[in-house]
């Protein structure tokens, strides 16, 4: 049984080595790298899936594939794969590069002339309260140990670890539950989201470096109280 959910939750696990930054790094590193994320956006912004769902089938591409891809490679395999998924594509087209069945129907169209004002709106996922929020700043806390099967943004390293929170951020969409529908409207499931603060040896242990403290971004299902335990 691997020791991660998903490929993407081996940052910061034990024993695949340090972060290595590379030195002034450009923004692409193929010429096709710019066209395949271009495609991604576009595709996005046609409202037939969400960025949740594009982090959710990254995921779940197989471990070493994973890791043998390059960043925007897996990208790409990532969109085929939603292509696929939503009868957008057929496997011989992805295969020839031509169109062979008529395109489907999108709800919306990115235009070229809209791209700068789109990006910079973004797609804001705060919401109106709906009840209020169960933890303070200051309140100890500690993430689920849990090993969801669907996408989640708590990473691997993080489960079962105490923190306090430093910052309430709103309440926005739940990730976990957004990428999980199959057909526009998705359900959001809004909830409280929190930045947590963690001691790198709470997180690491004497791997952690001392003085350390790393701020995550915790929804509040991740979250229970320590004084209740």
């Amino acid at each position: 049984m691997s020791q991660w959910r998903t490929a993407a939750d081996i940052g910061s696990m034990p024993g695949f080595g340090r972060v290595e930054p590379e030195p002034d790094e450009p923004l692409f590193h193929a010429s096709w790298e710019p066209m395949a994320m271009a495609i991604t956006v576009a595709l996005g912004a046609s409202g037939r899936w969400t960025i949740d769902h594009s982090r959710a089938q990254r995921e779940s591409l197989p471990v070493e594939r994973y890791r043998s891809n390059t960043y925007y490679q897996i990208w790409l395999d990532a969109l085929e794969a939603q292509l696929l998924r939503y009868g957008m594509a057929t496997k011989e087209e992805l295969e020839t590069g031509k169109m062979q069945v008529p395109p489907v129907p999108l709800p919306r169209k990115l235009m070229a002339a809209d791209v700068d004002a789109t990006l910079a709106r973004g797609s804001p996922v705060d919401r109106e309260p709906t009840r209020p929020a169960r933890f303070r700043v200051g309140d100890r806390v500690r993430t689920s140990s849990a090993m969801p099967t669907g996408h989640t943004r708590l990473p691997v390293y993080a489960r079962g670890k105490i923190g306090v929170v430093r910052m309430i951020h709103g309440f926005h969409v739940f990730p976990d539950v957004h990428a999980a529908g199959e057909e526009p409207p998705f359900e959001e499931d809004p909830q409280w989201l929190y930045a947590v603060e963690f001691d790198g040896r709470e997180l690491w242990g004497d791997d952690g470096e001392t003085g350390l403290a790393v701020l995550i971004d915790a929804w509040e299902p991740y979250l229970e109280s320590v004084e209740q335990q």
